[in-house]
């Protein structure tokens, strides 16, 4: 894996959010390297327009009681949710559709990758992806949307070849779609292997045929089984990937094996995945899951990454701006993703340190009546640990110490990223960064462990020193 950072020396005039200063927009976007956030339909900034215990996340999908207590058995069906917001005048869909675009585009993220559940006009999925690409064209048109149709979908496994074309082609009329230089329409369906490779060519037929050429950059479930089949038919490869780091070490293997074939590879890149619904986890080790998959984009050659995912609250992979994690794995990530695109490590300028931790012990069952359904480690993922993380970007050598109840550990480290752990314990954790007698970074968890949270809760949380 590459190693950490070199740095540059501080300046005591720098200010701003992250550790580093990000490169412009035009900057990063002339990198022939992309990368993509996967967007999914069913959890936009806000489904209702109302605020407090009338917002529909807080109502119904956080509350275990919410839609008339179907999703009460798991704890209710989501544990974190985008940041709230005061309730908009006018097109409030839209509105909230340009700050997605614009708080991706603010992280250094080239465009969207949009799971494409329903492709009828009727639908609210379909009307939200017009929605985002609307948004696009409005506040950044270099900012790209990447078809993607999930094969998995009931309305989308419905559709013949040419069905899937006709309607991808309407989509497909827009300026921000992502294309090739050679103006062919990027498609890239998940879970590609759910069709056979004749059907794909069937379709790739029907685009034509309506005047839309197309490429595709297929989306495994299950890539070395299917990538020899489609390689006649495909630009580039990608696989869903896992979330827990004992899983990533195939990443330099796949993206050699998709180099080899001659494709453009896609690496996925996540923090962590918790489905209290279906009744599993991955153990991403705090950071050490997002870090493992950035740095294995960086040292495998990945042509592009796709963050998997930027607002999937149902399986707990957001990289969205949201209530528990604010924007922390966004700085984290445009750290690692200047870093991809420029192919050097951006130097290190401000102190500011990260912290994540779980609320409760992994072990830790729920104190309110209701809950029956429980996750469970995902076969094969690392194993549990409670711990508490500081990832420390370091201008020079210091003192990391992060704190969980009476525990504490601490270390002298730098320059660089650093991370230090620590058993997690009952209270408020903490993470420090001192050099010198004087503290650089700091910042207390604004979510305590807790014996007694209410429903099971798995997710790891986020701070970081410089965002209040």
């Amino acid at each position: 894996m590459p190693a950490a950072s070199p740095t540059g020396a501080a300046s005591p005039a720098a200010t701003g959010p992250l550790p580093f200063d990000l490169p412009g927009t035009a900057a990063l976007r002339a990198s022939g390297k992309k990368v993509f956030a996967h967007y999914f339909t069913p959890y936009p900034v806000s489904l209702n327009n109302a605020a407090g215990d009338a917002d529909y996340y807080r109502k119904n999908y956080l509350n275990p009681d919410g839609e008339g207590g179907k999703h009460k058995p798991y704890g209710g069906l989501l544990r974190d949710s985008p940041l709230p917001r005061a309730p908009l005048s006018g097109d409030w869909e839209l509105q909230d559709m340009e700050t997605e675009v614009r708080n991706a585009v603010s992280a250094g993220i080239d465009g969207f990758t949009v799971d494409l559940l329903n492709l009828d006009p009727s639908s609210p999925h379909r009307k939200r992806v017009d929605l985002l690409v609307k948004a696009a064209e409005k506040v950044d048109p270099g900012f790209r949307i990447v078809l993607m149709p999930d094969m998995t979908a009931t309305q989308i496994k419905s559709l013949d070849p040419a069905g899937l074309a006709t309607a991808l082609a309407g989509l497909a009329g827009s300026p921000v779609v992502h294309r090739f230089d050679d103006g062919r329409v990027v498609v890239s369906p998940f879970k590609a292997e759910e069709r056979p490779v004749q059907w794909w060519r069937d379709f790739l037929a029907a685009m034509g045929q309506r005047g839309k050429q197309a490429a595709l950059v297929p989306v495994f479930l299950n890539f070395g089984a299917n990538a020899q089949a489609f390689a006649p038919i495909s630009q580039g490869f990608s696989v869903w990937g896992n979330r827990s780091p004992k899983a990533q070490s195939t990443i330099a293997a796949d993206a050699a094996k998709a180099h080899g074939l001659g494709k453009l590879w896609m690496q996925p890149v996540s923090v962590q995945d918790e489905r209290p619904n279906q009744g599993i986890f991955d153990e991403a080790g705090n950071t050490e899951n997002l870090r493992a998959t950035w740095n294995g984009a960086i040292a495998g050659g990945a042509d592009w990454v796709q963050l998997t995912t930027w607002n999937d609250f149902s399986e707990g992979t957001q990289f969205a701006p949201s209530v528990h994690n604010g924007r922390a794995y966004l700085d984290i990530s445009s750290y690692y993703l200047t870093w991809f695109k420029t192919g050097k490590a951006p130097a290190i300028v401000r102190d500011v340190v990260y912290l994540t931790h779980r609320r409760q012990l992994a072990a830790t069952r729920p104190t309110a009546a209701g809950q029956t359904k429980f996750m469970q480690l995902r076969p094969g993922s690392t194993p549990v640990r409670d711990t508490a993380e500081a990832l420390a970007f370091l201008t020079g050598t210091a003192s990391v110490r992060v704190k969980s109840g009476d525990r504490t550990q601490e270390r002298t480290e730098g320059p660089g990223v650093v991370a230090v752990t620590v058993p997690l314990a009952y209270g408020t954790p903490s993470a420090t960064v001192t050099r010198s007698g004087t503290t650089a970074a700091t910042v207390a968890s604004p979510f305590p462990v807790d014996p007694a949270l209410p429903v099971q809760d798995l997710q790891y949380v986020a701070a970081g020193s410089a965002r209040r």
